[in-house]
């Protein structure tokens, strides 16, 4: 019970660098984003990794997710939750992307515009 008390009376330290390097990491983001002549692609990946990076850092020194028992189970927990994110996204873009060029929509045909037409003598 004292070693406890002893734990919570000292400076949280932990948490002011945290803090310091959520602020660093957003003023690079934006110095990024309004300093530097990079396409707007490469600055929204930047900018999404320092996100990234941020997120993982508030995750770990706000959240304290390393800190307990089963801290590993939590961690590999959040991390899959990520990769599935990820994968959802970025496949989603990848779909949109690649199936948006491909249909008859560009010949002046709505789109399923020949499947409808061979199918037009089925009506009820």
């Amino acid at each position: 019970m004292a070693n406890k008390s002893a734990e919570h009376s000292h400076f949280p330290w932990k948490h002011i660098v945290g803090f310091a390097l959520s602020i660093v990491l957003t003023l690079l983001a934006l110095w990024v984003a309004v300093y530097t002549d990079l396409s707007s692609s490469a600055k929204l990946w930047i900018i999404f990794g320092f996100a990234f990076i941020q997120a993982a850092l508030q995750l770990l020194m706000f959240m304290h997710m390393t800190e307990s028992e089963n801290g590993g189970i939590q961690v590999g927990n959040t991390l899959f939750g990520f990769f599935g994110a990820i994968v959802i996204v970025l496949g989603s873009i990848w779909i949109f992307a690649a199936h948006y060029h491909h249909g008859d929509h560009m010949d002046g045909n709505p789109p399923g515009g020949a499947e409808h037409s061979e199918h037009s003598g089925h009506n009820e």
